[in-house]
């Protein structure tokens, strides 16, 4: 009888060990699998902010390009008109509103909207904005100069004359009011840090403001001068505070973009809880050795609860985690679901985790997911739509591992996190870039483009718009009042054309319509006719009624035109207009002669 008491003991004993050797090794390979998935979502996290930043840089300078395109400058030193054209821009200006200069290739001031607060030409920011243009770039990037208490960024963009460079036009911007401060401090977290900082390592935008203007770590620093396209950084503060620090360089003028936060809050509570379950299994197997006689019911309740422990490792967890057989049913959805989606813990268990993406993604997902299963131990990284419980269609990024090999897993395990916020905030950044800030038309980019695409598949008219007495209206009742009545005549506009028709603001009072598929004169002079018709009525405008006009050039463009070809021919054929009423000798002189 003792002796087969002690085989069921060993038995129970090598059974006991065995599975708690198996549950260590779940938890390392849950642990390693949500580690890598949070490596690679906060790589990836970075990487997208950094682009942004990115593309707020190069839109900033894209407008002061655009004022060049529009403005032609005298470039003689203090030229009063040089000046007023400058505070102009500087006033209109959503990015610049601190100021504007004009230098020489030297960096000496030849111009200036403001009379102080003006960076020094000899002051050390400069070089990375000239650094740039000398090397051929089309605009350039200072790095922060502090000018009376107030921290300073230039962007330059070359004025050329000849097909050279004969000055730089700067746009001074105070960083604390920035599009990019203001988007940072969205970003805002008790947890972390994200900050963007310039080739000399001073914080140029932070969600904590307080730093604003500060030095960054030397350690990132360092990180950044040995692996500037990206990398993580593990440091110690003066404090003695073990940290981590996600670094993306690259950007315009040498800047980068940071996010740092606690080596502790980064692990994160993947790592507590696997470091406490590691601890309980080994308390249970210690306990089970020693009670293995009077205690082997306790066996289930153990098991129950360790199941118990993994689904509170992901209850309170921002992503989704499942785990999805070879055909796509999920086999395990975490509890986040409820949060995330809406929907009840357990009742996505045993879908299809296509029937939850949109139609319009399915295909691609299919591809991708038949992709990820060929191959052994792959990482998968795509985007699309999901449904939730209410029927709404959320973009989420998903991060698939093939962990079909793992016996533990077996499966496909996917973390997704919803990005709906962040998806929005670049189609805001796409359709600005394309439309006027003003009207809410099409700009002069998205119109040549839509020009180029039609003329390429059949003929269009081209109507070129100019507004007749707009300038009196603005000089007489102010700038605030002109950009009113531009709103009141963008939307007379609108009413005039047809549902497939172009309208676009080319210039400061200067519209465009394309017609796509017209070929003959009648429609185009319906077209014109309606759109005299629609400004000739009385504006209100402050209380005040004004009235203007418009003189409308017409050019039928054939298929295969080039664009800029008929853009010219619409725009002459409006100053023949313009001209033949004797409306603005003056402006058709300055045009004949750009000409």
């Amino acid at each position: 009888m003792r002796l087969r008491n002690w085989i069921a003991v060993v038995v129970g004993v090598v059974l006991l060990a065995a599975a708690g050797t198996i549950g260590f090794l779940v938890n390392r390979s849950a642990l390693q699998a949500a580690d890598e998935v949070h490596l690679a979502d906060s790589r990836a996290l970075a990487v997208n902010n950094s682009t942004l930043v990115g593309r707020l840089q190069l839109l900033s300078a894209g407008e002061i390009g655009d004022f060049l395109g529009e403005n032609a400058l005298h470039l003689g030193p203090g030229n009063v008109a040089d000046r007023a054209m400058l505070r102009t821009f500087a006033a209109k200006s959503n990015t610049f509103k601190y100021g504007a200069l004009l230098v020489d290739l030297d960096g000496r001031v030849i111009n200036s909207s403001r009379t102080t607060g003006v960076p020094a030409a000899g002051h050390t920011g400069w070089k990375p904005l000239f650094t740039m243009l000398k090397s051929g770039s089309k605009a350039g990037f200072s790095s922060i100069m502090v000018v009376d208490g107030t921290y300073l960024e230039a962007v330059g963009v070359p004025v050329m004359v000849g097909g050279a460079p004969a000055a730089v036009l700067v746009g001074l911007n105070d960083v604390a009011t920035t599009d990019l401060q203001q988007y940072t401090v969205t970003l805002s977290s008790d947890v972390h840090q994200t900050a963007v900082i310039d080739s000399t390592g001073t914080i140029a935008a932070t969600n904590r403001t307080k730093e604003l203007g500060a030095q960054i770590d030397p350690a990132i620093r360092r990180a950044l001068a040995a692996q500037p396209t990206g990398s993580f950084v593990e440091y110690t503060t003066v404090a003695g505070t073990e940290m981590v620090a996600i670094t993306v360089g690259g950007l315009p003028g040498g800047w980068s973009y940071v996010r740092a936060q606690t080596k502790k809050s980064f692990d994160g509570v993947v790592h507590t809880k696997s470091q406490t379950l590691n601890l309980t299994m080994g308390a249970m197997l210690l306990i089970g050795v020693l009670a293995m006689f009077v205690l082997g019911y306790r066996t289930q309740i153990q098991r129950r609860r360790a199941d118990e422990r993994f689904r509170a490792l992901f209850q309170h967890a921002p992503d989704l985690v499942s785990v999805l057989s070879a055909n796509g049913t999920i086999e395990y959805s975490s509890p986040s679901a409820a949060a995330v989606l809406g929907y009840d813990e357990g009742v996505l268990v045993g879908t299809s985790v296509f029937d939850l993406v949109h139609p319009d993604d399915q295909k691609h997902m299919h591809d991708q997911f038949s992709r990820l299963l060929a191959k052994r131990e792959d990482l998968l990284r795509l985007q699309c739509r999901v449904r939730s419980a209410a029927g709404v269609f959320r973009w989420f990024e998903f991060t698939a591992s093939n962990q079909m090999h793992n016996p533990a897993l077996h499966g496909i395990v996917i973390n997704a996190r919803d990005i709906s916020e962040n998806r929005a905030f670049q189609e805001r950044l796409a359709h600005e870039a394309t439309h006027d800030a003003l009207t809410g038309l099409p700009n002069r980019r998205r119109m040549q483009d839509e020009l180029g695409s039609s003329l390429r598949e059949q003929p269009v008219a081209v109507l070129f718009v100019d507004l007749d007495g707009f300038k009196p209206v603005n000089d007489a009742h102010g700038h605030e009042a002109g950009d009113e009545l531009l709103r009141q005549v963008a939307a007379r506009l609108t009413a005039c054309v047809r549902e497939w028709d172009v309208l676009a603001r080319v210039g400061g009072d200067e519209f465009v319509i394309l017609m796509p598929g017209v070929i003959g004169p009648s429609d185009s002079e319906a077209m014109s006719a309606r759109i005299r018709d629609a400004l000739t009525s009385p504006f209100l405008v402050g209380g005040v009624q004004v009235q203007i006009g418009a003189s409308v050039g017409v050019h039928l463009a054939a298929g295969a035109t080039d664009p800029d070809e008929a853009l010219r021919a619409a725009d002459h054929a409006m100053y023949a207009v313009k001209h033949s009423r004797n409306l603005a000798p003056a402006r058709a002189g300055r045009h004949r002669a750009a000409d």
